[in-house]
Order: C-alpha cells, then sequence, then structure tokens
C-alpha cells in the first residue's frame, strides 16, 4: 500500500497524537473511575455526566467548546500561553487535548467496569491486616483490573487515531502540523481523483485499530492467566 508523503506525515502525526493522549488520559481515567466504583460523595452524578457527556455532545460542538476556552482568547488558552508558552489551538499539541476529551469517556467506562468487577471484600480484608489504602490499590485492586486498563487504553487510542470532528474544529486541517489520519482522508476524498490515495490511508487507519485490538485482547489474555497463576 503506497502512501504518498503527506499520508505518511498524517499517519506518523496520528499515532504521536494516539500514544501521547493515551498516555496523559490513563491515570486521570483511572483515579476518575475508581472515584466513581467505590466513593460515594456530593456531586457524584454530576462528574460522572461530565466524563460521559463527549460520547453524546456532536463532535464539532465539543471542538467548539474547546476552542472558545483553550484558544488563544480563551481562559485557558491564555494562562497556558502566558504561563508556560504553550499553544494548543491549530497547534498538534490540541490534537491531543481533542483525543483526550474524546477518548477519556471509553477510558473511565472500561476500568471503571473492572473495578466493580473486583469483590471489595477482597480490598477489605487487605485493609484489616493493616494495609493502607494505596498499599491496597496497588497490590491488590490494581493487578486485578489490569485487563480493564487495558483495554481502556486501547479503546482511547483507537478513539485517538479515529478522532475528526472535536479535532478539525479545534486545530483545522493544516498538512504537517495538525492534519490527523482522519482529516487527511476527508481532505483527500474532496479533490477529484483522490479517491485511490484516500483508500490506502483506510486501509492502514483499518490496520492500526485491528492492530490496537488484538494486542490488547492478547495482553488481557496473559495477564488474566497471570493472575490465575496458570
Amino acid at each position: 500500500m503506497s502512501v504518498d508523503p503527506a499520508g505518511w506525515d498524517a499517519l506518523r502525526l496520528s499515532l504521536l497524537v494516539g500514544v501521547v493522549a493515551t498516555l496523559i488520559a490513563l491515570p486521570l481515567a483511572i483515579w476518575v473511575a475508581w472515584l466513581l466504583a467505590r466513593r460515594d460523595f456530593w456531586g457524584k452524578g454530576a462528574l460522572n455526566a461530565a466524563v460521559h457527556l463527549p460520547l453524546v455532545l456532536p463532535p464539532v460542538v465539543t471542538g467548539y467548546l474547546l476552542l472558545i476556552a483553550f484558544g488563544r482568547t480563551g481562559p485557558a488558552g491564555r494562562f497556558l500561553e502566558s504561563t508556560f508558552g504553550l499553544v494548543l489551538a491549530f497547534r498538534w499539541t490540541g490534537a491531543v487535548l481533542a483525543a483526550v476529551v474524546m477518548g477519556f469517556p471509553l477510558m473511565v467506562r472500561a476500568i471503571r467496569l473492572a473495578i466493580e468487577a473486583v469483590d471489595p471484600k477482597i480490598e477489605d480484608a487487605a485493609r484489616t491486616l493493616g494495609a493502607p489504602g494505596h498499599a491496597v490499590f496497588r497490590t491488590v485492586t490494581l493487578p486485578l483490573i489490569l485487563p480493564g486498563i487495558l483495554a481502556g487504553g486501547v479503546m482511547g487510542f483507537a478513539k485517538a487515531i479515529g478522532e475528526f470532528g472535536a479535532t478539525i474544529t479545534f486545530v483545522a486541517n493544516i498538512p504537517g502540523e495538525t492534519q490527523t489520519l482522519p482529516s487527511a482522508i476527508y481532505a483527500l476524498l474532496q479533490v477529484p481523483g483522490g479517491e485511490d490515495a484516500a483508500i490506502t490511508l483506510v486501509l492502514w487507519a483499518c490496520a492500526l485499530a485491528f492492530g490496537a485490538v488484538a494486542l490488547s485482547e492478547w495482553l488481557a489474555r496473559r495477564v488474566a492467566k497471570r493472575i490465575a497463576g496458570t
């Protein structure tokens, strides 16, 4: 499958955005999933709704809200630029933020289901033996939910490399700068004769998604066997 230089740039950028977004979102997703699964607190319903809001909002709306908040004239955007020199709008870093926001609910859901599947009595038994809360989570809960974490990470990664609506709204479609794989496919479909190149990129996108899912399943089975002691 031959890919032109612009296509390779889009492919590399999508992989970069997917990896960085997953690494940023995963630790926070684990913490939020644990809060929603194991703690009762005021505002829990609101937090749950906020986490899952990007799943039900049109992606273009999410991208526009990001532009309002994190654009150079937005409150968060001005703060980040003046304090850290970090510009998000119309930069690849903004594509990472859009991917984090869109993939985060999928990560939280997968990890939360894994945590809820763990019998709380196992964690309580560890606490009665004198283990502090962080040690219980690290040595008991975390190994048991690793398959869920892997599943959430892969789902977030797949969503990141496939995200289009929020990304193109927030960072546009600048070749070599913000043009990800979906944006490149969209651009090719707007050009007469671009269908062949678009099909090649579509096949690459399918291969990446299939490979990510297959890797997740293989790692999950290995982790499950290790936990079971087989």
